[in-house]
């Protein structure tokens, strides 16, 4: 399989680097960047790399066509998605995830209603997909991705009726010498911080509620312990109703009050706007302000200690018919991923998974056409090709509260 691999970040050469131990993949790699592009392209000798600029949908269809690609895996920000959405539609191959097309609050209601939701506008192009007879997976990463097949599986064995699905996120790193640094894109991690969090509820739909809101500790398991957990908007709650059946979809994440306070205070001064401002003549974004003055995480692995978790909390009546609840969890030391790939923990977790679902779209384990996510497929072959990648994934019986 040939795959055009556009973004050469800290999750994009993790990606490179995986998919070099498995026999399935031959790369292109693709950034605004060449240095980068060679950089991830390093992986392996076979492994190409071109300059492209993402938003440029003539040239990246032609790239595809040039190199005789099977699919695009786009490993780059959101604001990217639907370029390269439609320049895979165009060339015929098929296109992969991890963050989905943006969403827009609703202009007058946005703690309550939702305007334009992540990923309506890749939804919105599912017959002309289907009409292809192309996949677009979108949302294939950990969160989304992982996270939604843990899903799918949990409906598929675990139980008769769910109440809730709930992914939750917690961490216990540490990164030294910095007073802060994010552990992945800040750009990414502003957008879905201070957006409104999206929950989902049968019988009513999808609603918005506060950034932040209904805080809870949930205690994470490999150690990590007790984390304060909060709303924030995320694929998940938008892509898990679709396919399976449930009575409620969340997510939470467990960012701190000090990582909450520095959100609030760039919301406050502005500094989280996309919208560029002139400064000294200049027209920036503050937002590419913000991620131009702390450190790429990419680069942030060997100051990193401590692991990454990420699962999903399932609540409702086991098969045998009695309350059960579980947390499937996927977790990642940092010395690990550093010491085996050369990565950090969070990008690595977040790359192993679309390379996961390539090399099962390659054998024919997963198929399909038009706009589908993770839990639109069947989540066994996923899970057990997981754990053969020597990354193995748990599940943990927990009380059978939270339902609703």
């Amino acid at each position: 399989m040939r795959i055009l691999l556009v973004g050469a970040g800290g999750v994009g050469t993790a990606f490179a680097r995986i998919a070099a131990r498995r026999g399935f993949a031959d790369l292109v790699v693709a950034d605004y960047d060449l240095a980068r592009a060679r950089y991830a392209a390093a992986a392996k000798d076979s492994y190409r790399a071109v300059r492209l600029d993402a938003r440029d949908e003539l040239a990246t269809a032609a790239l595809l066509t040039e190199h005789s690609c099977d699919v695009l895996m786009n490993a780059t920000d959101p604001r990217f998605v639907m370029p390269l959405f439609r320049a895979a539609l165009a060339a015929g191959t098929h296109y992969l995830d991890m963050a989905m097309s943006l969403s827009h609050p609703h202009p007058d209601e946005p703690y309550a209603k939702t305007g334009v939701k992540l990923g309506d506008e890749q939804f919105a192009m599912a017959r002309e997909w289907e009409r292809s007879g192309r996949l677009a997976l979108v949302g294939i990463g950990v969160e989304p991705g992982l996270s939604d097949v843990f899903a799918r599986h949990a409906a598929d064995t675990l139980f008769r009726e769910i109440g809730e699905i709930g992914v939750r996120d917690g961490a216990d790193l540490a990164v030294t010498g910095y007073d802060f640094a994010p552990t992945f894109s800040i750009w990414t991690t502003i957008e879905e911080c201070l957006n409104p969090p999206v929950i989902w509820e049968d019988g009513r739909g999808w609603y918005t509620t506060p950034p932040f809101s209904e805080p809870e500790t949930f205690t994470f398991p490999a150690g990590i312990g007790p984390v304060e957990c909060v709303n924030v908007e995320h694929e998940e709650v938008l892509l898990i109703p679709r396919w399976v059946r449930t009575k409620r979809v969340t997510f939470k994440y467990g960012l701190g009050a000090e990582f909450i306070g520095v959100l609030h205070t760039l919301h406050k001064l502005g500094l989280d706007r996309t919208e560029p401002v002139s400064a000294g003549g200049v027209s920036v974004s503050p937002r590419d302000v913000v991620a131009a003055c702390l450190p790429d995480p990419a680069t942030l692995g060997d100051k990193m200690t401590g692991l990454t978790c990420a699962g999903t909390w399932v609540t409702g009546t086991g098969t045998d018919g009695a309350p059960r609840g579980v947390y499937l969890h996927h977790v990642v030391d940092n010395a690990w991923s550093m010491a085996e790939y050369g990565s950090q923990a969070v990008v690595w977790q977040t790359a192993v998974n679309p390379v996961v679902a390539l090399e099962l779209i390659d054998s024919g384990a997963w198929s399909g056409a038009g706009v589908l996510g993770p839990e639109a497929l069947p989540p066994g072959p996923f899970l057990d090709l997981l754990t053969d990648y020597g990354s193995p994934w748990a599940c943990e019986e927990r009380a059978p509260t939270g339902q609703h």
